[in-house]
């Protein structure tokens, strides 16, 4: 959710005369392969999307997902890579070291190890521990606060966008390896609706980010509208209770959140997926056979998969279809009352901040040092926490003014 930069134009023309003479390459796919294309072509099966939230495994036996329709055919003008290619895509990569196994560290179990150990880290942790590590610490230790009535607007209006798409289905999980199919089959069906459509809501991703698993599930992805560039735009919206405009701690914060959502994107779709590492972290077996009603669903998708390792594959191969974002994010700000637009702000991805804004919250997480507290003149996020009668700024701030 943040500053501008170019879209990307790749575009490139040839004459009547060049394409006359250009022969047509003849393009053998493998059964793989030609079951992935298949199944992009059953226009009159339901498909799956994503509304799963961004943690590991719900603590429902229930997996939600979406049901939506595609087109009857497959253009290839609309394939952003080219052709398939399975080998190139499965290509396990070499674990990253973990970096709660170090050797030899004596110092007491990190926030990362007590509570995300074999989950991974979620982009709302990393947003939530940039907005106030105090707080964040707080709902560690303490548990979540009740919602606000303005988070339950916020989440109504991301439910609303999502129907625009598809239809909610239930499919019942029981096993993380369950958990783990029908995220992965959200993806596809996301990545196909964007193909097709031009535009998917609510799409997972996940990846190493600085040495830690993370997370996430995009709000919204768009492919541009008359421009010649394949590269998508990642957006998010946003909702206020008021008709006043974010303030620059509430942007940077929105900021941070999307920059997460392009790095994990682009390191999804550049082939390098550390597929080993995956599954040793989370515990996961790659030969596990699917519960019968997630074999179910996969099947009335046109896919034809057993096992976590068959989906994985169509995965992975999907992942192969799709191009880097766009450089330029966008964040949407609507009124909670009539979803009046309020501002549409469009910035540039900057890898060096993202990276130091990450690293920065992993410290907390990693046991580096204590958590921070929020900036003297940030001081206004605490009459919105809920923990301010726990705090210890709070407490001294308090006793200042007596």
């Amino acid at each position: 959710m943040n500053d501008p930069s170019s879209f990307y134009n790749n575009a490139n023309t040839t004459s009547e005369e060049q394409v006359k003479t250009i022969p047509v390459p003849v393009e053998i796919v493998s059964e793989q392969e030609m079951a992935f294309i298949e199944a992009a072509l059953a226009s009159t099966r339901p498909l799956l999307s994503s509304t799963s939230s961004s943690s590991s495994l719900s603590s429902s036996p229930a997996r939600l997902a979406l049901v939506s329709a595609l087109p009857s055919i497959l253009s290839p003008l609309r394939r952003p890579t080219g052709s398939f290619h399975s080998t190139a895509c499965f290509r396990p990569l070499p674990a990253p070291p973990d970096i709660e196994d170090s050797a030899g560290s004596s110092r007491p179990k990190s926030l990362l190890h007590q509570f995300r150990s074999r989950r991974g880290l979620t982009v709302t942790d990393i947003t939530a521990t940039e907005w106030c590590e105090k707080q964040m610490e707080f709902v560690l230790l303490h548990g979540k606060p009740r919602r606000t009535e303005a988070m339950k607007a916020g989440s109504d209006r991301h439910t609303q966008l999502e129907k625009e798409v598809g239809e909610k289905v239930e499919v019942q999980i029981k096993s993380v390896e369950d958990s783990w199919a029908v995220k992965f089959m959200n993806f596809i069906v996301g990545a196909n609706q964007l193909m097709f459509e031009g535009l998917t809501r609510e799409l997972p991703v996940i990846g190493v980010v600085e040495g830690v698993w993370m997370i996430g599930v995009v709000d919204e992805i768009r492919m541009p509208v008359n421009e010649a560039t394949l590269n998508p735009i990642l957006v998010d919206t946003k909702t206020r209770y008021k008709a006043t405009l974010p303030s620059e701690a509430q942007k940077r914060n929105a900021r941070l959140q999307l920059m997460c959502y392009k790095y994990l994107w682009d390191n999804l779709v550049a082939d390098t997926f550390p597929t080993d590492h995956f599954f040793n972290h989370f515990n996961l077996n790659p030969l596990y056979t699917l519960s019968g009603e997630v074999k179910e669903y996969i099947a009335s998708l046109g896919f034809h998969a057993k096992t976590l390792e068959d989906v994985f594959t169509y995965f992975r191969d999907a992942c192969c279809l799709l191009s880097p974002s766009q450089g330029q994010l966008l964040l949407r700000y609507e009124l909670q009352s009539d979803h009046s637009l309020l501002e549409e702000y469009h910035f540039s991805y900057d890898a060096l901040w993202f990276k130091i804004q990450v690293q920065e919250c992993l410290k907390f997480w990693l046991g580096e040092r204590d958590a921070n507290y929020v900036s003297q003149d940030e001081r206004w996020k605490c009459q919105f926490c809920a923990f301010t009668a726990k705090c210890p700024l709070t407490a001294t701030s308090n006793k200042r003014a007596e």
